[in-house]
C-alpha cells in the first residue's frame, strides 16, 4: 500500500504537524508513506519539496499572489480566506509521476492547488479536515455565520454585504468540481467537525467517518516540573498558567483576549504567566502576574519542557477542531483549561482530565483555572489526562485505524 499525503507545509502549523505525525506514524508501522509539500522545512528524505530553483522560487510567490482576489475587501475580518485559484500547479502531476494507491489531502492552500486540481487526481483521495474551508466559500473559520449550510455569499469573514460575493463564488466553484469526484472520503478528526462537514451544502451527500489526529505518546510525556523549569529559567515555587498557539497574541481566534480577562479576575496568589508561540507583543496587556514570553518554540522536546513546567494549559480559542496544544497538554500530563466549543469536548473530560468553561465567559475561564489549581485531586487530574491521550490518540492506536479506512477503500 502506497500513501501519498499533501499539504502546503511538512511542519509549519496545526495542520501541517497533525499531517507529519500521521505520515510518520504510519512510516513507523511499515506502510509505504510519503509526503508532498509546497514548502519543506524538515531534511525527512520522505518528504518532497520544491525541485530547483525556478520552481522554490515561484511557490515563494504563490500565497501572496492566491491571496490577491481577496484584497478587494478591505474591511474583512482578520480570519484567513483562502480563494485556490491560481493556476499552473504542478501537484497533479507529481502524483502521477509518484503514482501512489491512495492520495491524502491535508490543508492545500497557500496558493498549493487550486480546487480544480482536485478533480484531475486520478486516484482514490482521502482529505483529512482541518478546518471549515473544504466546505465553505474560502473562509478557514466562519466566525459562527454557519452559510455553508446553504450556498455562502454575503461573507461575515469578507464584510462584503453583497450575496454574489468571493465566497459564493468560491461555493459555485467547489460544487462544480466536487461533482466529478467519485472516490472521496472525508474525514473529521473531531465529532464537531464531522457534523458540520455532513450537514454541509457542499459535502452532505459524501462519504464521512471521524478519526482523531494522533500524538507520539513517547516524545510527548510527563517531564519533572521541577528539571523543567530551571531549563526554562522559570520560578520553582509559583504555580505556572500556560497559553500558546502559533501566532498566540495575533490572531483573534486563539483567545488572547479572554485570557487576559481571566487573568485579572483569578484569586489566586503566586502565579505567573507563560506565553509561547509569540514574542511580547509592543502593546502588551498589563497582566497583574509576572508574564514571561518565550517567543517560538519549534520542537518537540522544548514544548514537552514547556507542558511539564506548567501547572494548567489554557485553550481559551474561539474555535478548534481538534487542538494539538490541548492533546500535547494532557499528554504530558498537565490539565487544559479551554471553552466547550469545537472538539475540545473531544479531548477534555470536565473536572476529570481538565475543565470545560462555558463560552466564551472570561469569568468561568477563571473559575476553572482557581479549580485545576485548588483541587485536592490535583495529582488525578495530571494520570487522567496522560490516560485520556495514551487511549483515544497515540499514534500506534490511530494509524491503525487509518490503515482500516485505506484497506476498506481499495477493496471497494
Amino acid at each position: 500500500m502506497k500513501v501519498l499525503h499533501i499539504n502546503t507545509h511538512d511542519t509549519q502549523g496545526g495542520a501541517a504537524r497533525a499531517a507529519y505525525r500521521l505520515h510518520q506514524a504510519l512510516v513507523e508501522q511499515k506502510i509505504d508513506s510519503q509526503m508532498l509539500v509546497q514548502t519543506r522545512m524538515s531534511d525527512d528524505n520522505t518528504v518532497i519539496g520544491s525541485k530547483g530553483k525556478i520552481e522554490k522560487g515561484l511557490n515563494l510567490f504563490r500565497p501572496f499572489l492566491d491571496s490577491l482576489p481577496v484584497k478587494k475587501y478591505k474591511n474583512r475580518t482578520q480570519t484567513l480566506f483562502s480563494p485556490a485559484w491560481l493556476p499552473f500547479s504542478q501537484v497533479p502531476k507529481k502524483i502521477a509521476e509518484i503514482d501512489p494507491d491512495i492520495v491524502h489531502l491535508h490543508w492545500i492552500c497557500g496558493g498549493m492547488m487550486s480546487v480544480g486540481d482536485i478533480a484531475r487526481i486520478k486516484k482514490p483521495i482521502v482529505w483529512t479536515l482541518h478546518d471549515m474551508w473544504a466546505f465553505t466559500g474560502g473562509e478557514h473559520i466562519d466566525e459562527g455565520q454557519q452559510h455553508y449550510l446553504n450556498n455562502c455569499g454575503d461573507s461575515w469573514v469578507l464584510k462584503s454585504n453583497q450575496e454574489n460575493d468571493l465566497s459564493r463564488k468560491g461555493w459555485l466553484k467547489k460544487q462544480k468540481i466536487y461533482a466529478q469526484l467519485k472516490n472521496l472520503t472525508i474525514v473529521a478528526p473531531s465529532q464537531w467537525l464531522h457534523q458540520c462537514a455532513e450537514g454541509s451544502s457542499l459535502m452532505k451527500n459524501m462519504n464521512h467517518v471521524t478519526i482523531p489526529n494522533l500524538l507520539n505518546t513517547q516524545k510527548y510525556a510527563p517531564f519533572s516540573k521541577a528539571e523543567a523549569r530551571k531549563l526554562l529559567n522559570l520560578p520553582i515555587d509559583k504555580k505556572i498558567i500556560a497559553f500558546g498557539a502559533m501566532n498566540a497574541t495575533g490572531d483573534p481566534n486563539k483567545g488572547f483576549t479572554h485570557l487576559y480577562s481571566a487573568m485579572q479576575a483569578i484569586n489566586i496568589g503566586d502565579t505567573e504567566l507563560v506565553v509561547f508561540g509569540s514574542n511580547e507583543p509592543i502593546d502588551a496587556p498589563d497582566f497583574k502576574q509576572p508574564v514571561h514570553y518565550l517567543g517560538h518554540l519549534h520542537d518537540d522536546i522544548s514544548l514537552r519542557l514547556l507542558y511539564g513546567a506548567a501547572d494548567v494549559m489554557i485553550v481559551p480559542s474561539l474555535q478548534e477542531n481538534l487542538s494539538n496544544a490541548i492533546m500535547e497538554s494532557l499528554a504530558c500530563g498537565t490539565p487544559v483549561v479551554a471553552f466547550d466549543i469545537g472538539g475540545n469536548s473531544d479531548m477534555i473530560d470536565h473536572k476529570i482530565n481538565g475543565y470545560l468553561a462555558v463560552p466564551f465567559n472570561p469569568i468561568d475561564l477563571a473559575n476553572g483555572i482557581e479549580w485545576v489549581l485548588n483541587t485536592p485531586s490535583y495529582q488525578q487530574l495530571c494520570d487522567n489526562a496522560r490516560d485520556k491521550v495514551l487511549t483515544k490518540f497515540d499514534s500506534k492506536v490511530v494509524a491503525q485505524q487509518y490503515i482500516a479506512l485505506y484497506k476498506e477503500i481499495l477493496a471497494q
